[in-house]
């Protein structure tokens, strides 16, 4: 049997990501129309995988990025409860670039091997790692192979994938940010995952 594969998806552009609002609280904003039209490409693209099952997390974001994506295989997204955003805290809603600058530091930070620091109200790494990557488990558990599909979120995805693969680390993944529905391919690998393409670049 193939080992399964997990493609890791950002969602497509919402109104917050046109307008500059930093946007972590849930239920968050919902797509734009080109959004929609993304959300859309993203399942097109993912038409010839073996997919076996689609999730998503809790934001509205996720969700409707990844129903075209579940309906093209036939399949309803599944929800889960630890995959979603990192919570920003005081940044929460904030459109100046000084406020981007500030977070952007803190993954820095984080990508610098620092996972316990995090901004006034918000999450470290380490909480973001503890919940996600117990999904990612529990995805691991559920397939035994085929291709599972996340549509999660561009800074947590970036953790995760550093913290999952034994061939990415936080120097590669601090200055390589993952546009709407950008995708992360990993597979698995013994107990673990590798990382097989990041974005557009393969990794083998």
């Amino acid at each position: 049997m193939t080992p399964l594969r997990l493609v890791l998806a950002r969602h497509a552009q919402t109104t917050a990501n046109a307008e500059g609002i930093l946007d972590t609280r849930l239920p968050g904003y919902p797509l734009t129309g080109e959004g929609h039209h993304q959300a859309a490409e993203l399942a097109e693209r993912l038409a010839g995988e073996p997919v076996v099952a689609v999730y998503a997390s809790r934001a509205l974001r996720a969700r409707q990025t990844a129903r075209p994506v579940a309906a093209r295989h036939g399949l309803a997204a599944q929800v889960l409860t630890g995959v979603h955003e990192v919570c920003i805290g005081d940044l929460e809603g904030c459109q100046a670039p000084d406020a981007h600058q500030r977070l952007h530091e803190l993954y820095h930070t984080w990508h610098d091997g620092d996972l316990d620091q995090a901004r006034p109200g918000g999450e470290s790494a380490k909480q973001v790692l503890d919940r996600y990557l117990a999904d990612v488990a529990a995805i691991r558990s559920a397939h035994r192979g085929g291709t599972a599909v996340l549509v999660s979120h561009g800074a947590a995805t970036r953790l995760a994938v550093v913290a999952l693969a034994a061939n990415v680390d936080g120097a590669f993944a601090a200055v390589r940010l993952l546009s709407n529905t950008a995708t992360v391919l990993l597979q698995a690998d013994g107990t673990g995952w590798r990382c097989l393409r990041w974005d557009d670049i393969e990794l083998g």
